[in-house]
């Protein structure tokens, strides 16, 4: 569980297989718990995190976290993720670091909350499609939300469906159209 809020905040701005590089550097150095994290120092934090990139803002939000986990939460992740998940999203939001997409990522996959992730991958994939593309993140997420019923293991594997898409097809520069499962309902496509 708290591989997973790291890894949601590591995530951000890199991709993932450098977020794996420094959660195994992390475990590699015995740091990958709240309680090892609050009490490292941040040259040792630095050297773990620096395969994310913004190393140095990363470990103080990952520290913040843990800190901030340890004081306000003694009955760990478990006991705080166990309640209602629109107050978990408020807290967690609250935190110096954590935007929609990092809370949303720590509510669907750590905490097991049904809260749909808006991710680069969703966005460029349905703004291909032909959806337009000057929404916030929370009229992208209500969309897919009102579409769809609240169900964790939907949310998940259609995000995940959502992310192999991108990766493999629907790349950020030079999009591979023509082997696409959905070029016949794609917008793009059909210019391509």
């Amino acid at each position: 569980m708290f591989e997973i809020c790291a890894g949601a905040i590591l995530t951000q701005n890199t991709a993932w297989r450098n977020v794996e590089r420094a959660l195994t550097a992390l475990s590699g150095d015995k740091l990958l718990a709240s309680e090892k994290i609050a009490a490292a120092g941040y040259g040792r934090l630095y050297r773990a995190l620096r395969p994310a990139g913004y190393y140095r803002q990363k470990a103080r939000r990952l520290k913040d976290f843990c800190r901030y986990t340890l004081k306000a939460h003694p009955e760990g992740l478990r006991g705080w993720f166990s309640g209602n998940a629109e107050a978990l999203r408020e807290e967690l939001l609250s935190l110096k670091g954590i935007g929609p997409e990092t809370a949303d990522s720590i509510l669907l996959y750590a905490a097991g909350k049904p809260k749909f992730v808006i991710d680069a991958y969703t966005r460029r994939i349905f703004v291909r499609l032909g959806f337009p593309d000057r929404r916030e993140y929370g009229v992208w997420q209500r969309r897919f939300e009102s579409s769809l019923p609240p169900d964790v293991r939907l949310y998940n594997e259609y995000h995940a469906l959502l992310v192999a898409l991108g990766k493999d097809y629907c790349k950020k520069t030079a999009p591979l159209c023509g082997k696409c499962p959905l070029k016949r309902m794609c917008a793009a496509a059909r210019i391509n």
